[in-house]
């Protein structure tokens, strides 16, 4: 009998909490159960919130229902009775100094089946450190976390307080969160399919089939053509797995623990419904019927054969996307940009047309192979496919270049500072609005004067690369016209001493309606887009808060920091807010060249190079979200 009026007691007090909009304190989890919600940001997959407030001017400490009551100023204007409008309440309670300070505004953390607590401020708020640590004690203090509370250093500020001892309070890097993040979406949505298990080795053999949701052993090189994806292995948000996900639009997540979860290893060979969230998913079973997918009008592809000539790109071609391909003439017009706004394009930059590689490939050695694969009717035998694409790459690859090329190329670059250059393909099927073709083709390096690293076996690869497994199946997937496909070459100095990479989009991709670009950047020469095994990137939001305009009033919200760089910031704060201004001019002025919405987002590949610092932006094409 007391174990039911217990037990009735306990449902009446839960009940009682879930209706109340604040309490002063949180006792135990049930009582932090009730009262969270979702992150603001989506920048964490497996994070649980709830929002505090602590009353300066009363000393009265208010945790808040976090899923009924989205923002700070929301509660402090229907519950608190504050009358000032938003301006006026973020530059008061946002501020370096306490005073006009009404509030101390936090987010008491919790990373989700563990006994990690995070208190966290807005990457915004410049909160002084004495503040900081009253109001860190306040939350240990009135909370039944206590000794397990650390403090997330989520901007430069904080992380150079962090550095310089200033902090008599327990902090934590973004590493503290990443190492227990075992689910990632990669790209949300739900699809319905058979659900499959491959290892990636067996894909070089096997094709899975349209109507399969696989799960894999790590991370493809090329993305068959399934309903849904899962990997056992985090993504870096801006992995070309990612773009190429988002541009096909189906649903794609990480998730570490994928073999010990015995609910999907009981599912394998069943029809399910796979749910993809940002911070969770669904696997079920399903009576469903599998969509069929609609057969997409073939695009047809523009080549123009008529340029014969290398193509300087200091001076911005006339339509030349038909005889250079797209992200070539987008480097003619960042080196326009970049005479107006202060960044770096690479040096010398030159395009070889299309007319080189249409020749090239028209040779009896080559031509048939093609003919041969584009008339084949079984396009799902995909090791004869194989076969045949490794034939005509060996084959463009076994062919001579013609020797007036190598000569105009010799010619245009006798007197340039550098001896390496990168030879980069540019198709008329890639940095499309529908198509980005990210990380489909190949770029290689050639040495001017070298015997090994020649000129022309570079050309030969980058063409050769028209026919890899990734790109031909990828073109195939969208309905791309393969007999009119074509291999533009952008060639400029390469950067063999980067002292980081990375990769902007213009948009905060973690809060909508939220301003700001997102920012992968990693160390040396390592990619950001295909990442090694166990290299994390640094990542971060960067934005300007009240829509300031210097650099004073600009903030940056991490996400991650490089493993490779011992968790410290590759990137100084003045270089950041650098990024910032640079990449929304790149953006209003390159959708004024393709004649676009402007507010529509780029993705821009960016590297830091030389005793300088230099800023080069090296590319820029249409974010397909």
């Amino acid at each position: 009998m007391k174990k039911y009026i217990y037990g009735l007691f306990f449902l009446f007090a839960l009940t009682t909490l879930s209706a109340q909009r604040f309490v002063s304190s949180l006792p135990n989890y049930e009582a932090y159960k009730a009262f969270r919600g979702k992150p603001l940001s989506d920048k964490f997959s497996n994070i649980e919130s709830v929002k505090v407030m602590y009353d300066l001017r009363k000393q009265k400490m208010y945790y808040f229902n976090s899923s009924l009551i989205l923002l700070h100023y929301d509660f402090a204007t229907d519950y608190l009775g504050y009358g000032q409008d938003l301006d006026v309440f973020n530059n008061r309670n946002y501020s370096d100094t306490e005073k006009d300070r009404d509030f101390l505004l936090g987010n008491l953390n919790h990373i989700k089946g563990t006994e990690k607590w995070i208190f966290e401020l807005a990457a915004s708020d410049h909160m002084p450190i004495a503040l900081i640590e009253r109001f860190f004690n306040l939350v240990k203090n009135s909370t039944f976390v206590g000794q397990h509370l650390k403090f997330y250093l989520n901007n430069p500020e904080l992380m150079q307080w962090f550095q310089q001892q200033k902090l008599s309070i327990p902090c934590v890097k973004s590493d503290y969160i990443f190492n227990e993040i075992k689910y990632q979406e990669v790209v949300g949505g739900s699809n319905i399919g058979i659900l499959k298990k491959y290892k990636i080795k067996e894909l070089e053999t096997l094709k899975p089939n349209p109507d399969e949701i696989i799960i894999l052993d790590g991370t493809p090189d090329i993305l068959p053509n399934v309903r849904g994806i899962i990997v056992n292995e985090l993504q870096t948000p801006l992995s070309h797995l990612v773009l190429l996900g988002k541009n096909r639009k189906i649903p794609i997540m990480a998730y570490t623990d994928i073999e010990k979860d015995n609910n999907i290893k009981k599912q394998l060979s069943k029809k399910v419904e796979l749910k993809i969230e940002v911070d969770t998913f669904y696997i079920k079973e399903t009576t469903k019927k599998i969509p069929t997918k609609t057969t997409e009008k073939r695009k047809k592809l523009t080549i123009d054969n008529s340029v014969t000539e290398l193509v300087n790109l200091s001076e911005i071609p006339k339509k030349g996307v038909n005889y250079i391909g797209s992200k070539a003439q987008n480097m003619a017009y960042l080196i326009a940009i970049s005479k107006e706004i202060p960044f770096k394009t690479p040096e010398d930059a030159h395009a070889i047309p299309f007319y080189f590689y249409t020749k090239h490939i028209q040779k009896t050695s080559i031509s048939p192979l093609i003919a041969e694969l584009l008339a084949y009717p079984n396009k799902d035998s995909a090791v004869w496919i194989t076969k045949q694409l490794k034939k005509i790459r060996e084959a463009i690859k076994k062919e001579p270049v013609d020797p007036e090329l190598i000569s105009k190329l010799n010619l245009a670059f006798k007197n340039a500072q550098f001896k390496n250059f990168r030879f980069r393909s540019s198709t008329n099927a890639e940095d499309l609005d529908d198509f980005n073709g990210a990380g489909l083709y190949d770029s290689k390096t050639g040495i001017l004067g070298d015997s090994i690293k020649t000129f022309e076996k570079a050309i030969k690869q980058v063409w050769a690369s028209t026919w890899n497994e990734a790109s031909y199946n990828e073109r195939e997937l969208f309905g791309i016209d393969q007999q009119n496909i074509a291999m533009g070459v952008l060639v400029h100095r390469s950067f063999p001493d980067e002292l980081s990479n990375g990769v902007i989009i213009t948009k905060n991709i973690f809060r909508k309606n939220f301003p700001g670009i997102t920012v992968n950047i990693q160390k040396g020469e390592n990619s950001v887009v295909k990442p090694e095994k166990g290299e994390i990137c640094e990542q971060f939001v960067a934005y300007h808060f009240n829509d300031g305009k210097d650099e004073t009033d600009f903030d940056i919200d991490y996400t991650s920091n490089s493993n490779l760089n011992n968790n410290e910031p590759l990137l100084s704060r003045k270089e950041m807010s650098n990024l910032y201004t640079v990449s929304k001019k790149i953006e209003t002025k390159m959708y004024r060249y393709w004649r676009k919405n402007q507010f529509h987002p780029v993705d821009i590949e960016f590297k830091i190079v030389g005793e300088k610092r230099d800023l080069y932006i090296k590319q820029v094409r249409p974010f397909n979200d």
